[in-house]
């Protein structure tokens, strides 16, 4: 077998397609190279000149790269892949048993693409990181990737931010992650949920209980109130495995917050916590400062910008509030 490139180039030529340069380029920069390669094929870098990945071009590196051994990572952002390119990935998925990561965040993807790829990763062992971002998979084409969490026993990482999921696949995902214990992160932050009625909220709550095997879990901009927050808090305090909770862009008022603090006073395994674009207020942020201030808190990075609070007007030395609270928790012992 020639290198990378030349297999490349005879792929083309036998499906009698056109060679794209920016593919070319890239293959070409992995010659000589060892170890781990991931193909870095975004389709917005502004630092070279780009030929966006096609339908046609994703045959073609899928034919090259089905008995490629290097190439651990894809990287096909911001391209024109629609469910044809997703259907040809599928087969790669099935044939080649190197490749750990696969980012099709910002494509053409629909509900068929989505199908193709969740049945090749029923019987695929390798992948452990998918990225869907921004491809409209819809309700439906999140329930087949739900289905195949059933029995794919490898991804630990899924992303389907800003895919339109609807109320019944994030339930779906919730009640599948009650039994899954290979994913470590998920992401369904923006899906269209038309209830108010907090349903995904009480489904996520019953999954945190049982899944100790999450380590991150992305909830934005699902129009959450402090009811939500407030199951969801509940479950945190038997949950001893989650360490990145996102919640940035939902409704929660400083109630929310309140709950949220009270867990932080006692869970030593969150760390990192976003609360961005929030109306946490001055009452929300004073309840968190004081529970991060106590040594049972262990969270390492916190986010509340955007959030509508007060400026903090002490500037003690050694002051434990910071410029994204506006909320001093000087000790009271040494407040004038």
């Amino acid at each position: 077998m020639g290198s990378i490139t030349e297999v490349y180039s005879s792929v083309c030529k036998e499906l009698k397609l056109r060679t794209n340069r920016y593919i070319l380029e890239v293959l070409q920069e992995t010659e000589g190279k060892t170890g781990d390669i991931t193909l870095k094929l975004t389709g917005n870098d502004r630092l070279r000149k780009v030929e966006k990945v096609t339908n046609k071009d994703a045959l073609a590196l899928s034919r090259t790269l089905r008995d490629n051994d290097s190439v651990t990572g894809l990287d096909l952002r911001y391209n024109c892949i629609t469910d044809e390119g997703a259907e040809h990935l599928a087969d790669l998925l099935q044939e080649n048993v190197c490749l750990r990561s696969l980012d099709l965040m910002c494509n053409d993807i629909q509900t068929d693409g989505a199908e193709y790829i969740a049945k090749s990763l029923t019987s695929n062992e390798a992948l452990l990181s998918l990225r869907l971002t921004g491809n409209k998979i819809g309700n439906r084409g999140a329930m087949h990737l739900a289905s195949m969490l059933q029995r794919n026993s490898t991804l630990q990482e899924l992303d389907m931010a800003d895919s339109d999921l609807g109320t019944q696949s994030v339930i779906a995902f919730a009640i599948v992650l009650n039994n899954n214990k290979s994913l470590r992160s998920v992401n369904i932050s923006r899906p269209l949920l038309f209830s108010h009625q907090e349903e995904t909220a009480v489904h996520l709550s019953s999954m945190l209980v049982v899944n100790q095997c999450l380590r991150e879990l992305h909830l934005g901009k699902m129009g959450m109130t402090d009811s939500g927050v407030e199951r969801l808090t509940e479950a945190l305090r038997t949950n001893y495995t989650l360490k990145y909770l996102d919640l940035r862009c939902n409704r929660m008022t400083r109630d929310g917050a309140r709950c949220l603090a009270n867990v932080l006073k006692n869970n030593g395994t969150l760390e990192i916590l976003d609360l961005a674009s929030n109306r946490i207020e001055d009452d929300g942020a004073l309840y968190l400062s004081q529970a991060i201030a106590l040594p049972t808190c262990n969270l390492k990075a916190h986010s509340v910008i955007c959030c509508p609070v007060a400026v903090c007007r002490r500037s003690r030395p050694m002051c434990v509030c910071t410029r994204w609270t506006g909320v001093c928790v000087w000790p009271r012992s040494s407040m004038g």
